[in-house]
């Protein structure tokens, strides 16, 4: 989500600027290659790049053929094949084993064009799909290009009126949306197009309860990603926006209040690290009943285990699926020392968690990295 958030900045900037630009999106990944499916690049006329398609060896090849895209005003299926030697002689020295097929469209005044429905996504701030048509067997035929966005409120933005196989295509993408997985799909009637249906998901918001020193770098990390930052004390000397520049809010709140000033979703995760016992308690019996994903608790286990006990001797029933979504000690166990390095073990967790993987080291993956 990052990269398209920093596409649209980008084409924002540039449009101001009355440059034209086009849009190249990694629609098909056939072996290995360093950037999967969903990668995107914005290229201004002039050349200035945005995102990447690429470890940096495709780049340059995808600005020229961005330029003729431009020009025509007409999309362009380009493929790269890393398994041949001689991609080397073109200087697309990729390290990798596969082929890449990546469709460059040229962004124009149309209401729904790509940039637009990046935008209906980004806004939305629920997950969704995005589907992107071409042709692989015939390159030289038109690209249909990114054709239509389904939001997860059922909210469905067509991009192409007429773009082959429309209704079949907004069947599959319900599909794709239930499934929470991205997924190519063909379809053959005359001539045969694929179509990238991208699940895309939303940015992630982390809310910080606690304005100490120690919350500053992990404001800076999480904002490195992306997310969407809060923080949240109640002291009003040490909740100031000047001491966290990168967090969208800065808030003064009991604990009682806290909810009151955040929206919860199962993409928040949120990290107690206000060192006040009291404060934390009293938010964490809040907390407990609501659908989260990722509850923090900074400090040591048994300080947890003392604040579940005190709260379960005051009436409040745990059950384990609350006690599956509360993490503490909060964060990896990469030896962490120092505010930086926990805040990064935080980080490293609350992606791991809401990815649903296990952060362990991708040497002992015994399967490819990423599924489309």
């Amino acid at each position: 989500m990052k990269e398209i958030t920093d596409i649209l900045t980008a084409f924002t900037e540039a449009a101001k600027q009355g440059k034209k630009t086009a849009l190249a999106t990694v629609v098909l990944v056939e072996g290995s290659a360093y950037r999967r499916a969903g990668a995107r690049m914005l290229i201004t006329e002039d050349g200035q790049l945005t995102g990447a398609i690429s470890g940096g060896c495709l780049e340059g090849d995808a600005l020229r053929k961005a330029r003729l895209v431009i020009l025509q005003q007409q999309p362009m299926l380009v493929t790269y094949d890393t398994t041949d030697d001689d991609d080397a002689k073109l200087g697309v020295g990729l390290g990798c084993n596969g082929i890449i097929h990546i469709l460059i469209e040229p962004i124009t005044q149309q209401a729904n064009n790509p940039i637009n429905l990046l935008k209906a996504i980004v806004n939305n701030r629920k997950p969704a799909v995005l589907v992107t048509l071409f042709s692989v067997d015939d390159r030289k035929a038109p690209q249909p290009g990114t054709c239509l966005c389904l939001t997860e409120d059922d909210r469905l933005v067509n991009g192409i009126a007429n773009a082959p196989y429309l209704d079949t295509l907004q069947s599959d993408t319900q599909e794709v949306l239930k499934n929470q997985r991205s997924a190519n799909n063909s379809y053959t009637d005359g001539a045969t197009y694929t179509a990238f249906m991208e699940y895309v998901k939303p940015v992630i918001s982390l809310v910080i309860i606690g304005a100490g020193n120690d919350a500053i770098p992990l404001t800076q990390i999480a904002a490195v990603l992306g997310w969407d930052i809060t923080v949240i004390d109640g002291r009003n000397n040490y909740a100031l926006p000047g001491r966290f520049p990168s967090a969208k809010k800065v808030i003064v709140a009991r604990p009682e209040q806290v909810l009151g000033h955040i929206e919860l979703t199962e993409w928040t995760a949120i990290v107690l690290m206000t060192h006040n016992y009291i404060y934390e308690l009293n938010l964490l019996k809040e907390l407990l009943p609501l659908a989260l994903s990722y509850i923090g608790i900074l400090g040591p286990k048994k300080k947890l285990e003392r604040m579940l006990t005190e709260l379960e001797d005051t009436g409040t029933k745990i059950t384990p699926e609350q006690l599956e979504k509360i993490y503490g000690p909060v964060g990896l166990d990469i030896g962490s020392e120092g505010a930086e390095e926990i805040a990064l073990a935080i980080v490293a967790e609350i992606k791991a968690v809401l990815s649903a993987r296990n952060g362990l080291s991708l040497r002992n993956k015994v399967v490819a990295i990423h599924g489309i």
